[in-house]
């Protein structure tokens, strides 16, 4: 039985993407050329691995097997490759960055470039996550580097910090409450609000807070990203609280009034660089943990 490393890549791509089509596309391959790949290696094997249908694809019982040893196999060829690249003596190869979506659209451009005009030979994969996603695929060694805004404390988990990104209120410039120089979470929440992502560490903090003050919140609308949040506070369907990174971002306009949230967790809230605990690290996660946390460039 031979089984190559690119084909096992190339199954957990399209298991990921649910589509040849679009595995193929990720993988800058023809889907021809997938697709046979990946009937060489369900002969290989012996059975099917893949149900195939006009809608995409679904994995079969032996697929379920096949897909959690491809990833678990594919880790350690990529740890391998990262490790003796790190033996050079170079700082070289790819660091995995996972990271939540105030980071991504308020310091880490910056910060990334700076790191990358320091290690040009060290690769950045950036994936976005929720902070509590974050967290996860760090302590499972999925991320060599995370960053978010949890306030969790793991035993397995080094974590240091990032970035102060205070609590702001957005709004449209002629609503009643624009003209205010701080507002308390109290007199916001008497206006329909644009909620941002369910389960995130900031609609888990507003629905806390709201809980506490036994004042249910009146969301009109949930959206997936700030850039939408902040495009439906402009079209008058509610005000929205969001980090000051992501008022900078997307709404910092003549068409929004950006007003500080007077609580404590609001003011203080902050991002943290989180890497897994180990005795020692590659040269290339070190390099990026360095950059990050070093506030002063």
């Amino acid at each position: 039985m031979r089984i190559d490393p690119y084909s096992l890549e190339l199954f957990i791509s399209v298991v990921e993407e649910g589509s040849i089509a679009r595995a193929a596309s990720r993988n800058h391959i023809a889907p021809s050329a997938l697709s046979r790949r990946i009937a060489d290696l369900e002969s290989a094997i012996g059975v099917a691995l893949l149900i195939r249908s006009p809608s995409g694809v679904q994995l079969t019982e032996a697929g379920e097997h096949a897909y959690s040893s491809a990833r678990s196999i594919h880790g350690q060829l990529e740890s391998m490759a990262r490790e003796i690249r790190s033996l050079s003596g170079q700082i070289a190869g790819v660091v995995r960055l996972h990271a939540n979506a105030s980071a991504i659209v308020g310091f880490l451009p910056e910060r990334l470039t700076l790191f990358k005009a320091r290690y040009p030979l060290v690769d950045i994969a950036l994936t976005e996550q929720i902070s509590d996603e974050v967290i996860r695929a760090c302590l499972d060694d999925r991320a060599d580097v995370g960053i978010s805004a949890s306030t969790k404390t793991h035993a397995g988990l080094e974590s240091w910090h990032f970035a102060d990104d205070p609590l702001m209120v957005v709004l449209p410039t002629d609503h009643e409450l624009a003209a205010a120089h701080a507002l308390s979470f109290a007199e916001v929440i008497r206006f329909p609000l644009v909620a941002l992502q369910a389960g995130g560490s900031l609609d888990q903090t507003l629905k806390e807070y709201a809980d506490t003050a036994r004042a249910p919140l009146n969301v009109s609308v949930t959206v997936n990203s700030f850039d939408a949040q902040c495009r439906m506070v402009d079209a008058g369907l509610g005000i929205g609280i969001v980090p000051t990174s992501a008022a900078s971002a997307f709404a910092g306009s003549h068409n929004f009034a950006r007003v500080p949230l007077r609580e404590t967790w609001g003011s203080e809230r902050r991002l943290h660089v989180h890497a897994p605990r180990k005795s020692s690290r590659l040269k290339a996660v070190q390099a990026l943990i360095d950059v990050l946390t070093d506030i002063e460039g």
